[in-house]
């Protein structure tokens, strides 16, 4: 675990994964998982199963602290300003960590979702004090039904509604925007499917790629891994991998069976 940030009284780590063998000196790919939580609370170790699998594969794999409102009296947008404080601090502290700068992407569920898709797509909450020569967007999206749709009747509106219009990643997508592999089950009480399929949709609109995988009758958070076994944490993990795979970032098949469960596949239209 490694300090990426000190800010009144919070202290916030880093929780890094590294590959077998791995050396300062190597050059790898990496991402950053954010916690779900409603900004509320939550832990990193939802995410140390993933981290686990992508390091067995070869990557930098990365779960980040941040505040929340539970633990430090935060609002979002105090959990915003971390996640982009820890996309900078590892983008620049590429050399020692053993990373390369330009193939970091990020990832989370629920409000980890949405902290890992504004982190790409909204300009505003920077630190005070953080480098802002160093860019905080990720190169790519691995999000786990993420709430990024924060507008009126949208998650957490109600507690970011004097700024949703900056906060609110579906309404913040513009040419340049990382390509994106997203997961929901169609039963989310958070995230309609229309409105997941828009958010395809306008992603493709600026050119950029962005998948979307459907889980017909599965709640929100079907994609955690659970001790007592989860196909959906396998099935959406599988397809992470091969998502990053395609991107240069891992290669071979994913170490993972071949998922078995219902799934509807949306591919993306670039324009």
């Amino acid at each position: 675990q490694l300090v990426y940030k000190t800010v009144g009284t919070a202290t916030l780590k880093i929780h890094v994964f590294q590959p077998d063998g791995h050396q300062a000196t190597d050059r790898r790919p990496g991402i950053v998982h954010f916690f779900g939580g409603g900004w509320n609370g939550g832990s990193p170790g939802q995410f140390y199963r993933h981290c686990q699998y992508l390091a067995s594969r070869g990557m930098l794999a990365m779960a980040a602290e941040y505040r929340v409102t539970s633990v430090h009296g935060s609002t979002p947008f105090e959990s915003l300003s971390d996640a982009k404080s820890a996309m900078r601090w590892v983008r620049a502290h590429a050399a020692e960590l053993g990373l390369d700068p330009q193939r970091l992407a990020a990832g989370g569920g629920s409000a980890g979702g949405h902290l890992a898709t504004a982190t790409a797509l909204v300009g505003s909450f920077d630190e005070p004090g953080d480098d802002l020569s160093t860019c905080p967007r990720p190169n790519a999206l691995v999000l786990y039904n993420p709430v990024y749709f924060n507008g009126p009747g949208g998650c957490g509106y109600e507690r970011v509604k004097c700024r949703w219009q900056e906060f609110s990643p579906f309404h913040n997508i513009a040419a340049g925007a990382p390509p994106s592999v997203v997961f929901f089950g169609t039963e989310d009480h958070l995230m309609p499917v229309p409105r997941a399929l828009e958010f395809q949709r306008l992603m493709a609109a600026v050119g950029t790629r962005s998948e979307l995988f459907l889980y017909p009758g599965q709640k929100h958070a079907f994609f955690n891994y659970r001790a007592d076994g989860s196909p959906y944490f396998l099935a959406t993990l599988y397809e992470a991998d091969r998502f990053l795979t395609s991107l240069g970032y891992l290669s071979g098949p994913p170490q993972l069976p071949l998922p078995t469960v219902p799934v509807e596949e949306h591919q993306s239209t670039i324009r």
